[in-house]
């Protein structure tokens, strides 16, 4: 028998009770405190932002500070105390805690709830990660756009209170797993980012060894303009007696996608056969995920476009092969370069003309696409390999918090 089922059989053989949050604990809203706040010194805090992104079930170190007489205006978060970021754009983040068990006093503000209790702190904050309290939040949680749990909402939702020591050799438990699960991990993620950036240089290398002239993209696609800019909405039609019209949400990752089909009418089109879109053409986005595109097949062929770049294949280049290039490292750099916009990143069509390539034989032009399209499928497999191995490690660490933290209710 393993020592947590020694101490349940020894303390709580009849079940244990599920109280209440606000039967054991004092919730505590937070207010103030933005990330314009933050100091290079001060009194340590914690941000609503930080607890969804940067920490896990504890910390005993913050990341951020803020002046003294700031601190004294937030709220207080004691040794022991968790913190829940009651904000979130899903319900699914909502309610992520952290247990400080640092050994100083530390502040938060907005966004988030303090969690003072008398229970062991990690195995409270544990407790927030279950399938059950997720059943509960998801019960009490309210918005659509912006997902919200008031205080006293959070307050109603019951969690297995049993004796001490029995949490305490939960959270012993629970913490040689997370370990083991964070060490897993890390060596899975620099297993991808290593066969990425290893992917990445081989695509490049094919480029680098090319023989032939240095070319720009204009020399090789005389025909460079701009989709339709401008309100489409009021000329929609539908598949049976309309034009297929693309979107920068149909290009990515070398591919026009049917994700989403817009359709629009004969009169637009033929008012519009500027942007219409031929066999051999190159889209590519032009705002937004700028620099992602891909070559017209026949399957779009005679549709039109909107808001994206349309490049016309003047007879001298393989279209693969171009879009080849432009997701290398050196053809994003470039794109890069020509790229202008804060939020919303923009290229212009009289710029990617500019755009400089080698320009090997069209038979190595073929070959080149031919060998980057066998690397791609052999790399999808691999990152989706370790993707699904990753996920099983997740599932599995869900699975053993879950069992851990569900026990026989004891009956009044």
């Amino acid at each position: 028998m393993s020592r947590l089922s020694e101490l349940i059989a020894k303390l709580c053989p009849d079940g244990v009770e599920y109280r209440a949050l606000r039967e054991v604990a004092e919730l505590v809203r937070g207010s103030g405190l933005q990330k314009k706040d933050f100091s290079e010194t001060g009194v340590g805090c914690i941000h609503y932002g930080q607890i969804h992104t940067k920490f896990g079930a504890y910390t005993d170190g913050v990341l951020s500070y803020v002046p003294e007489e700031l601190a004294k205006k937030l709220t207080v978060i004691h040794p022991g105390d968790v913190v829940v970021a009651v904000t979130s754009e899903d319900v699914s983040a909502c309610c992520k805690a952290v247990a400080w068990i640092g050994d100083v006093d530390v502040v938060t503000g907005g966004h988030c709830v303090v969690v003072r209790h008398n229970l062991d702190p990690k195995y409270l904050s544990y407790c927030f990660q279950t399938d059950s309290f997720y059943a509960q939040k998801k019960r009490f949680a309210a918005g659509v756009k912006v997902v919200e749990m008031r205080t006293d909402k959070l307050a109603r939702i019951r969690i297995p209170v049993p004796p001490i020591e029995v949490q305490r050799e939960v959270v012993r438990i629970l913490d040689e797993y997370t370990a083991a699960h964070d060490e897993l991990v890390r060596q899975l993620e620099e297993e991808m980012y290593l066969r990425e950036r290893q992917h990445r240089d081989m695509r490049q290398a094919l480029f680098d060894n090319c023989t032939g002239d240095i070319v720009t993209i204009g020399e090789l696609f005389p025909f460079i303009r701009n989709g339709f800019v401008g309100t489409v909405s009021n000329h929609f039609s539908d598949r049976e007696d309309g034009i297929r019209y693309l979107e920068g949400t149909n290009v990515h990752d070398g591919h026009i996608s049917d994700n989403e089909e817009i359709y629009v009418t004969h009169d637009f089109h033929e008012a519009h056969l500027r942007s219409e879109l031929k066999p051999t053409d190159i889209v590519v986005v032009q705002s937004g995920h700028v620099g992602e595109c891909a070559v017209v097949g026949d399957n779009y062929a005679g549709g039109n476009c909107h808001a994206l770049i349309v490049m016309s294949n003047g007879g001298r280049c393989d279209s693969q092969y171009v879009v080849q290039y432009l997701y290398s490292a050196e053809g994003k750099r470039q794109i890069d370069k020509m790229t202008t916009g804060g939020t919303v990143k923009h290229i212009l069509a009289s710029k990617i003309g500019r755009i400089r390539l080698p320009l090997p034989s069209e038979t190595r032009q073929h070959e080149i696409v031919a060998i980057i399209g066998e690397m791609d499928r052999s790399y999808r497999e691999l990152i989706n390999s370790l993707q699904e191995e990753l996920n099983s490690h997740i599932l599995q660490l869900a699975l053993v918090r879950n069992q851990l933290l569900s026990f026989p209710e004891k009956v009044a």
